[in-house]
């Protein structure tokens, strides 16, 4: 049992001071005590907050991080990057691929998320081939979750076609494409995978519109059981315009209108929705993944976030191509993507309320939805994880405890400092306890991938 005491932690229902909060060999929360006194035995910090997942993952991006920046003689736009990611995509073996997800889950712990929602579609040989595990690829997921010491809720990816209506597979897609019954066993094979994890989990991913065929959508969902759905829908307005040629109808309402959306689905992006369609899927349940990070580095435009806040709708925080990786840099994007399109100020809360507070919550209770995780937050039950940030001395005494959360997110004057999950210390003065050997197994693997 490891037992942390904080000055100061959040809670469910708000900030509490001397709070001791008590972790089991699982990683499970089992017990928070306030107005505790320290006891000689306790780890000690002065700020608790839980740990945040991130919803929306493609790890092995990870190595191609600001590899995409020059710029071609045509407008670059998502589909150009696309060309150079389905390049990266084919040079790596399964070896690199756990190197690379293993940098990326450090880089999330160091930086506030502590359980991934991986959205896993390299699944084959480089040649197109299943290796003789179709789950090897799943499998190196799970490992490098296990030495880092996140969590992870392993989400499949079903990829069948290039466009709307079931056109072909191009080449560059052939590690990504599955049939039915195949996919069927990667799933059980990714099942056993994360099942010896610290509350691991499987769910399942329709890659998007363009890639999965409606008879096929109705097929997959069984596979999923009680685990959650995530999709790709109305990123670009090219893939809108598309969807209209296709059937006369927009991605997200074709979904409305199509398929059984409620609290186990999480739409990923929907940055191109009308305003019936917000609502709509506001209403579904369903939560929407945003990844803003991404989002701007790739142009794909501005999610309608005031009109979703305004119909109820929950929302998740990914980082997606993984760029770069940070909770507080994803919440400051969000929120200054809508400044911008407003023209005005925190924009992304109630009156009177603190808006790091605001969007952290949003993150948190969207998040632990999205990937089925359960009770939120540091609670007794929970398995999300606990963080503790280190603040400006001049600050920490003299501040309301949510501008805490605002000093981090938008003014970079706090920073996580030390994260608890799965019982273990994984990260102790902002840097995680195997950065150096992941480090290293990185540099080597990204050293081959670009001389080859």
């Amino acid at each position: 049992m490891t037992v942390i005491h904080f000055g100061r932690a959040l809670l469910p229902d708000g900030w509490s001071s001397d709070v001791r909060v008590a972790i089991d060999a699982d990683g499970r929360i089992a017990g928070v005590e306030r107005g505790a006194k320290a006891e000689a035995d306790d780890e000690r910090a002065a700020i608790g907050i839980p740990g945040v997942p991130n919803v929306h993952s493609h790890t092995f991006q990870r190595g191609m991080a600001g590899l995409a920046e020059t710029r071609g003689p045509i407008t670059d736009t998502f589909w150009t990057w696309r060309e150079t990611m389905y390049r990266f995509a084919g040079a790596i073996t399964p070896e690199d691929a756990e190197a690379i997800a293993a940098m990326a889950f450090v880089e999330m712990l160091e930086r506030g998320f502590t359980t991934v929602g991986e959205f896993h579609y390299l699944h084959h040989d480089r040649d197109g081939h299943e290796y003789s595990d179709i789950a090897e690829m799943a499998v190196r997921m799970a490992s490098a979750a296990a030495s880092t010491g996140i969590g992870m809720v392993l989400l499949p990816v079903f990829y069948a076609h290039s466009d709307f209506g079931g056109a072909p597979p191009e080449d560059h897609q052939k590690r990504f494409i599955c049939d039915l019954d195949a996919f069927a066993r990667l799933v059980e094979g990714a099942r056993r995978a994360t099942s010896p994890l610290p509350g691991g989990r499987t769910g399942i991913a329709p890659h998007s519109l363009r890639a999965v065929t409606p008879d096929e959508l109705d097929a997959l969902l069984p596979l999923a059981g009680d685990g959650p759905v995530h999709i790709h829908v109305a990123e670009q307005t090219r893939e809108v315009e598309d969807c209209v040629a296709w059937c006369g109808t927009r991605p997200v309402a074709w979904l409305i209108d199509n398929q059984p959306l409620d609290q186990r689905w999480c739409a990923i992006h929907a940055t191109h929705m009308t305003t019936p369609e917000t609502s709509g899927l506001a209403r579904s349940g369903a939560t929407a993944g945003l990844c803003p990070v991404t989002e701007a580095s790739l142009g794909d435009g501005f999610f309608p976030a005031v009109a979703w806040r305004e119909a109820g709708g929950h929302l998740g925080i990914g980082t997606d191509s993984n760029v770069l990786i940070g909770l507080a840099d994803e919440l400051r994007q969000l929120e200054c993507n809508q400044r911008l399109v407003t023209r005005s100020r925190n924009v992304l809360a109630e009156t009177g309320r603190s808006t790091g507070r605001s969007l952290f919550d949003a993150a948190l209770a969207g998040g632990s939805a999205a990937l089925g995780l359960g009770e939120a937050g540091l609670a007794e039950g929970s398995i999300t994880g606990v963080v503790s940030l280190e603040v400006e001395p001049s600050l920490l005494d003299s501040l309301e405890a949510d501008m805490l959360l605002d000093i981090w997110i938008f003014a970079g004057r706090a920073r996580v400092d030390t994260v608890w999950r799965n019982g273990v210390r994984q990260v102790e003065r902002g840097r995680h306890r195997h950065r150096a050997t992941v480090e290293r197994a990185f540099q080597t693997t990204m050293m081959r991938i670009l001389s080859a």
